[in-house]
């Protein structure tokens, strides 16, 4: 682990040039940011979208109709205006797009494009997040810039959410079909897409034609490195080859904060990090609440947090500590291993049992790897005993998708709530029952029928003070029985850039690495 490393092999690394040359657009230093990301996007597709870490990369290139500011305060974005309107019992958004708002190609966006987009994002076979879109009856284009989302019932989430919404350019998607876009993306955003190595790198230019005037870069091109091994992505920073850093390692952010010419940010990453189990499953260990107490019982978060991410996350309870729901009476399970060896005995397993432990490699979050193996080894005292499996980040992907069904024992698991926090949308993709029609669970190893009908009526609650009521019951019902896995901490990270980069943190669609204001200074 890196920690052990802090002492001596470490300083060794950090001057070692770890040679990520980059032809192209890298070649001017005076015209080019170079950026280190921890993850790689599993797709460069808005509506394919399978996990927080792709919004780091699509949203430098796409954008919303609506979106908070860098103080979190909701404001129209891509849409002029919109309103929310009742008639005959029934709710519709009204929206306006700014004029003269055009993609990357030149083309006009008009409200055709975001019926087009409606259109895959609410398809099952298409988007991860079509259940967001169940309550919509129908999208209505009313002219080049004027269309309406009408509701066959209110719908919370949707307002929550940002009206999810992404500019996808319909005539150019005909034109070169879903293979031509994924190889050459086009949206509206601040960056126009020039070249990708999977794996490795995303080559990005400067929109100069860019609508939004007041919040634009003014470096000409962006370059995002994908530098998961920790050492590695350290020592780049340090040599000067990458300007800018996400996820410093956690016991190297106090030395960062202290280093001379160099700018920090630490923040609540906007994830939520928990251990998941197929509860779903009539012949796992898991159906049994008793199993997952027992499991929820069986180490120590609050040492690992001290220990093993140096003090860098939080505890919650399954709701965002930032969320409107959030039920500071609701405590996490403290640790118990004597309790936790009776639930087990209780349910049948006197002697503990064999299970799968799928560990993420990839350092989606700082120390992720170190911090699930922790869990692991404590597992291990109580009688569940976990055959460690690895697993970088598409893998793990894959794997917790319902619809592979693959998972047969506990794997790390995180979903977003959003910034600001909102678990409506989250929940119904990791807490509500699988529904393929519905585009329900697409991420869910829970079946509860109570559970559902939470979920269900959250996505129906428009009033913010009642949303928050249902969010907090549901939230208890949730933690007493320990559905859609046993919530851990969330994680706070820290990246970190030259000062001689002009960069302003924010906070979403992109998770704070959107790259809408920054430039280099002379």
């Amino acid at each position: 682990m890196i920690a052990k490393l802090c002492g001596g092999a470490l300083p060794a690394l950090l001057a070692t040039s770890v040679g990520l040359a980059t032809p192209g657009l890298a070649q001017d230093k005076n015209e080019t940011l170079v950026v280190g990301f921890t993850n790689e996007a599993v797709t460069l597709d808005p509506s394919k979208m399978a996990g927080t870490a792709d919004r780091f990369f699509l949203f430098q290139m796409f954008e919303l109709l609506v979106q908070p500011d860098r103080d979190g305060k909701t404001i129209p974005w891509l849409a002029e205006s919109w309103n929310v309107v009742e008639e005959n019992g029934k709710n519709r958004i009204d929206v306006t797009l700014r004029p003269g708002l055009k993609f990357h190609n030149g083309d006009p966006v008009t409200s055709e494009d975001f019926e087009f987009s409606f259109q895959r994002e609410s398809n099952p076979q298409i988007s991860r997040g079509a259940s967001r879109h169940t309550k919509v009856e129908r999208f209505e284009v009313i002219d080049d810039r004027r269309f309406s989302i009408h509701f066959k019932e209110p719908d919370g989430g949707y307002i929550a959410s940002y009206l999810h919404l992404t500019a996808l350019p319909k005539k150019y998607f005909q034109k070169v079909g879903d293979q031509g876009f994924l190889k050459h993306p086009i949206g509206t955003g601040p960056w126009k897409f020039v070249s990708r190595k999977p794996g490795e790198e995303l080559q990005l230019t400067l929109n100069e034609d860019y609508w939004n005037k007041d919040h634009r870069p003014t470096v000409k091109n962006l370059v995002i490195r994908v530098i998961p091994e920790e050492l590695t992505r350290v020592a780049a920073f340090r040599n000067g080859e990458v300007d800018w850093i996400d996820n410093v390692p956690l016991p190297l952010v106090a030395e960062f904060k202290k280093m001379n010419g160099v700018k920090t940010f630490s923040t609540h990453s906007g994830n939520n990090l928990y251990f998941d189990f197929p509860q779903h499953n009539t012949k796992s260990p898991f159906h049994d609440v008793r199993v997952r107490q027992a499991v929820a019982m069986g180490f120590d978060m609050d040492a690992i947090i001290k220990n093993v991410l140096y003090g860098q996350g939080r505890r919650y309870t399954g709701i965002g500590t930032s969320s409107s729901g959030y039920d500071a009476a609701v405590k996490p399970y403290a640790y118990d291993p004597v309790k936790a060896k009776e639930l087990l005995a209780a349910a049948g397993y006197p002697n503990g049992f064999d299970t799968p432990c799928y560990n993420m490699t990839t350092q989606r979050e700082p120390s992720i790897k170190e911090m699930g193996e922790a869990v692991y080894a404590y597992l291990q005292t109580i009688g569940v005993r976990c055959q460690i499996r690895n697993v970088e980040y598409g893998a793990w992907i894959d794997l917790i998708k319902r619809s592979n069904s693959k998972l047969d024992g506990i794997t790390t698991n995180m979903s977003s709530q959003g910034i600001p926090a909102d678990p409506g949308n989250s929940w119904a993709a990791i807490l509500h029952s699988y529904d393929s029609e519905q585009g329900f669970g697409a991420y869910s190893h829970t079946a509860d029928k109570k559970m559902d009908q939470y979920v269900e009526q959250l996505q129906s609650t428009m009033d913010a003070q009642k949303r928050a009521e249902v969010i907090r019951e549901a939230g208890r019902y949730r933690y007493e029985n320990v559905l859609a896995g046993i919530p851990t901490y969330e994680p706070i990270m820290t990246m970190a850039w030259r000062d001689n980069v002009d960069f302003k943190p924010w906070p979403f669609p992109g998770y704070w690495r959107a790259f809408q204001e920054v430039g280099l200074k002379n």
